[in-house]
């Protein structure tokens, strides 16, 4: 099958005018043209490969989030505080029109509308060598599992459409399943789905050209964060070993095929073409610096960005532990207040820039002086009281590559990872020491993905809550900005201890001798609010405003 960017402007042309209106509404000719594109194989695979496009692929998105998940993933703010950001850190979501909420709703529904024509129509499509019905079945059903879960994260139980719509007047007045019915769909989708798909990149033909491609490995890891997601406490209340057995079980099968292993260096991790870490990947190649995520979001106007509108904040960079292994809270691991970054796990040197590090062939300066006799502050490059400047003194380094830079030409190459093996190991490690506790298969697997980091072992003789922790903390700095911490926090029901924890950023002072003065302090303009009733998304007010009852709202927003 073709690599599935190639889109014929036919199929794009049906799709896209079928996605400028909702998921359930008819198109007026669609079926003719239907009709006409699954008589040829080719474009008949073109078609499935369109489903794809409606995946979540770059963290570029976090922009269009703003106060949602910019504010609230791996413990950052919004620098500029807007109005929308205000409104989302006050937990008036549907109020903040956040896009995390509208957007993806509609985005999932329509890559569902997509798989469920392809599985719908690809039977009336003549075979030929090229067109493997059993590889096109596997990925829409993967792909269908995947929307599945987005929504399911996020809303709880949805509307379950498995068929292709007949688009009558009653059918957009449709009442949601329960989680339960909801979680089955998805494990049935991607448990067909395994057994139907290449087990590896490697296995399609024309690998090369498969990166992107779903295979039996991505639906193992698929299965394993749907599975971890329903064993965690905000689905398991009573906290039934049996499903954390499960969850362990399906990481335990992606480590058992052999084929996966840890990229040997972790600054390499997204930034490369091809890695045995990686299961499945978005490849984004060819990244410049204007008109991209990094110059108009990430990178501040002193490095010749647009604004800075995402910087990482003090209780993130707490959480790296010291370079032989301890919490800096440990009165014995040798951290210095007054030397807060040296020594420390070796991945906040890649995922974080900070007061006076070398970056793209200057010192990074997010430092101020004290008031002169007039009151007047001087305040370093990166920093001030402009809105497109860091208020943590932090910068993301994790998401901007080096040789993007204002007057560069050069591309550079970073790509959107949706499973690598180190999520595997780390599944694996809390699920079997939730469900028998901190044995050595569950040291072996963390200890794998520090030891990567350069990283020491954990200390012998954790209790199960200690080791818990531990294993929480190493997910926040492993996946760092990867649209991981999020969701884990809110699987977790831990939203009031992370999301509502007063944030904190780094008061750096110049003195005149040169030297700098460090102090944390809070950050009054960027606290939020997280209440019980967030762990759930509101269904979208326009989706609301459709229904005549059978759709439900999510308690608390109504």
């Amino acid at each position: 099958m073709n690599k599935f960017i190639y889109l014929l402007s036919l199929v794009i042309t049906i799709t896209a005018v079928s996605c400028q209106k909702d998921f359930l509404q008819r198109d007026v000719g669609i079926q003719t043209d239907l009709d006409q594109v699954f008589k040829d194989p080719l474009q008949a695979s073109r078609f499935g490969d369109f489903t794809y496009t409606f995946s979540i692929n770059d963290y570029g998105r976090l922009s269009g989030y703003k106060g949602m998940t910019s504010q609230f993933t791996d413990e950052s703010i919004a620098n500029n505080a807007q109005t929308e950001v205000a409104t989302m850190n006050s937990g008036q979501w549907l109020d903040g029109g956040a896009s995390d909420v509208t957007g993806i709703y509609t985005q999932m529904y329509r890559g569902i509308r997509n798989a469920n024509l392809m599985l719908k129509m690809m039977e009336k499509t003549p075979r030929t060598p090229e067109y493997n019905v059993n590889y096109i079945k596997g990925e829409q059903l993967y792909l269908r599992a995947y929307f599945y879960f987005e929504l399911l994260r996020r809303f709880g139980g949805v509307v379950i459409l498995t068929e292709a719509q007949d688009f009558t007047a009653a059918s957009e007045d449709l009442p949601r399943n329960t989680y339960d019915e909801t979680l089955t769909q998805i494990l049935t989708d991607v448990d067909q789905a395994i057994s139907l798909l290449p087990l590896t990149n490697a296995d399609w033909p024309n690998p090369a050209a498969q990166a992107n491609r779903a295979t039996g490995a991505a639906g193992m890891a698929l299965k394993a964060r749907v599975l971890m997601f329903d064993a965690s406490p905000l689905n398991n209340t009573a906290g039934d070993a049996a499903k954390w057995q499960k969850a362990a079980a399906a990481s335990k099968a992606i480590i058992d095929l052999g084929k996966y292993s840890l990229e040997a260096n972790y600054a390499n991790v997204l930034t490369i073409a091809n890695s045995n870490e990686y299961i499945r990947i978005w490849p984004r190649g060819g990244r410049g610096f204007i008109g991209t995520y990094l110059s108009d979001f990430l990178i501040p106007t002193s490095m010749g960005g647009a604004q800075s509108n995402l910087s990482p904040v003090q209780n993130h960079v707490d959480l790296y532990e010291m370079k032989n292994g301890k919490p800096i809270t440990d009165p014995t691991s040798g951290y210095d207040p007054q030397n807060p970054y040296l020594n420390r796990d070796p991945r906040f040197y890649v995922n974080i820039l900070y007061n006076n590090v070398t970056w793209q062939g200057r010192a990074i300066e997010t430092w101020q002086t004290e008031p002169n006799a007039q009151g007047v502050i001087t305040y370093g490059r990166d920093h001030g009281t402009a809105v497109s400047v860091t208020k943590t003194s932090y910068y993301l380094k994790r998401l901007w590559p080096e040789a993007s830079r204002s007057g560069s030409t050069a591309n550079a190459l970073l790509n959107y990872v949706f499973y690598r093996y180190a999520e595997v190991l780390l599944n694996y490690a809390e699920a079997t020491n939730e469900a028998t506790g901190p044995n050595e298969e569950v040291y072996k697997s963390v200890n794998a993905v520090r030891k990567r980091a350069g990283m020491p072992d954990l200390p012998e003789g954790l209790s199960k809550d200690d080791m818990r922790a531990r294993i929480w903390n190493e997910r926040a700095v492993e996946f760092a900005f990867e649209d991981m911490r999020w969701w884990d926090i809110l699987r977790w029901k831990k939203g009031a201890a992370y999301v509502a924890k007063p944030m904190t950023g780094m008061r750096v002072i110049k003195n005149t001798n040169g030297t700098f003065s460090y102090t944390v302090v809070e950050l009054p303009a960027f606290q939020k609010v997280f209440n019980e009733h967030m762990y759930l998304y509101p269904i979208p007010r326009a989706e609301m405003n459709k229904t005549s009852g059978a759709l439900k709202q999510n308690p608390g927003w109504e």
